[in-house]
């Protein structure tokens, strides 16, 4: 999917790629007109993933920003306390509601919703042909539905209550919108994220250069993690088992291979934001197929990758590893030994660096970016070993255990076999001191999962960010301290609305605290 993720369609032009929308003369086109055969529907449904790529704008805004640097995991890094303003603030809970990175990543994904609204607008009306055959016209509905679910996942959980708009917005007029009620936006999602699994074929059933578009099972998956987000744990313990049950995907033996180029979309791979080396751009919406993420946080040592240094793992996520855990120096990085940082190469005292996401060819050399816009490194949304998690986090919450069990104990299995010693290391629940289940569970998950952005969103869902950021900026060092605000309950779990948004649509209700 990789080659057509990109294709820049009439669907860009119709919902205004350089501004929220353009209003146009009369003797332009319809919809109806713009849209004629089947390669329009296949393109204009393309163009609905291209939103999830976009990390440029107004400022660099991947999502890992707030899932890493917000929680205990990472800090922010970069050349100085300065660099990077706006991410301090999320780092340090400074938040304003004028922050370009939010107002960057919230218009982002209401692009992606515009633009499938326009898709499901006209894709039924598109006269069937050699391309458009029924089933071809079912799953691109379904990857539309999906696609506008996931959008919508994102903004719910990060911004509470916004704008529910399922029409194609055709004037400047129809954008000024009411927030809605948090619980209208989540039965939309999970009815958005049905539609797809019940329309979407398994991943084993698309054609090679198909992988990376959804599938029915990251919808399934997402209904999974909506559920559980919702409390609603026998129908996240439901949607886990189908996701299991359907042996589509299993954990690679060679964990690290998933953060390769040759291991994307693989056997535990659900779904992935997909990215290219090559580009026709440069900055921007839409004008790089390759991410920014690789420049954003390579080491700035021109030896080790010549980046930007953020997203600097934390001492503390360092220490949750149990002794001999491979995950750790495959999920957290630093200079080799002998070599000392440069003061830029360290923020408030500490110079890891996030591995996963800095391209690190097997033999452990950086490949020199073109531009700083190319890499090529897929983002990770969901692993099997997530889905498995989670799942064992519904579990226990139905009083399944023994699944519970069994889920946890497939994802420590496949780190134990990498280790030097699996008789010794990384032993089975409860014996590595680690007694309650749930525990153990969050435990695994951020072991796992580490510096892949969940961390944020996992503490919100289990209700202990307060507990979790209080005892994590107490054993900070005094550096940190000195810049971290106290996480403030019943405010700092929501980001607030931009300003820009509340001018726009005279707005007096901004998220509490803000």
């Amino acid at each position: 999917m990789k080659k057509y993720i990109y294709i820049l369609t009439a669907a860009c032009l119709l919902t205004a790629c350089n501004d929220w929308l353009r209003e146009f003369p009369p003797t332009t086109k319809t919809l109806e007109d713009a849209f004629v055969v089947g390669e329009d529907a296949v393109a204009m449904t393309t163009g609905c993933y291209s939103p999830l790529m976009y990390e440029q704008n107004d400022t660099y805004y991947p999502e890992w920003y707030i899932g890493d640097i917000m929680s205990d995991d990472a800090l922010k890094g970069g050349g100085s306390i300065a660099d990077g303003g706006q991410y301090y603030e999320l780092d340090n809970f400074k938040i304003n509601s004028d922050n370009n990175f939010i107002w960057s990543y919230y218009k982002a994904q209401y692009l992606g919703i515009q633009r499938c609204n326009l898709a499901l607008r006209v894709v039924d009306d598109i006269p069937a042909d050699g391309v458009l055959t029924d089933a071809m016209r079912t799953r691109l509905k379904g990857e539309i539905h999906f696609l506008r679910g996931f959008y919508y996942f994102r903004l719910v959980r990060i911004f509470g209550k916004v704008p529910k708009v399922d029409f194609v917005v055709e004037n400047s007029e129809q954008w000024i919108q009411p927030r809605a009620n948090v619980a209208d936006l989540w039965e939309f999602v999970v009815s958005d994220f049905k539609k797809a699994e019940e329309w979407l074929p398994k991943k084993s059933e698309y054609a090679p250069e198909d992988l990376g578009r959804a599938t029915q099972g990251v919808a399934q998956a997402m209904l999974l993690k909506s559920y559980l987000n919702l409390h609603d744990y026998p129908n996240a313990e439901i949607y886990g088992k189908r996701v299991i049950d359907s042996r589509e995907y299993t954990l690679v033996a060679d964990y690290e291979s998933q953060f390769m180029l040759d291991g994307e979309n693989g056997a535990e791979s659900i779904f992935e934001i997909q990215y290219n080396y090559e580009g026709f751009g440069d900055y921007g919406w839409g004008k790089s197929s390759g991410n920014f993420t690789g420049i954003l946080t390579r080491s700035r040592n021109p030896e080790y990758g010549n980046g930007w240094g953020f997203n600097h793992p934390t001492q503390n996520l360092y220490d949750e590893f149990e002794n001999g855990d491979p995950r750790r120096d495959f999920s957290i990085w630093q200079l080799p030994a002998g070599v000392s940082p440069s003061p830029s190469e360290v923020y408030l005292g500490n110079a890891y660096l996030n591995r996963k996401t800095m391209w690190i060819n097997p033999d452990g050399t950086f490949t020199k970016l073109a531009h700083q816009s190319r890499c090529p490194l897929n983002i990770k949304q969901i692993r099997y070993a997530d889905v498995l998690l989670m799942y064992a986090e519904a579990c226990v919450e139905t009083g399944n255990t023994s699944e519970a069990e069994w889920a946890l104990e497939e994802v420590r299995a496949r780190a134990r076999a990498m280790t030097s010693d699996p008789t010794t290391m990384l032993p089975q629940f409860p014996n590595y001191g680690i007694t309650d289940l749930k525990t153990a569970i969050r435990h695994e998950r951020r072991c796992e999962l580490a510096m892949e952005g969940h961390r944020w969103f996992d503490l919100l869902r289990w209700g202990t960010a307060k507990e979790t950021m209080d005892a994590y900026r107490e054993s900070e060092s005094p550096e940190v301290q000195a810049e971290m605000s106290v996480f403030q309950a019943r405010k700092h779990e929501l980001l607030p609305i931009p300003v820009y948004e509340m001018d726009r649509n005279k707005w007096t209700e901004q998220n509490p605290g803000y």
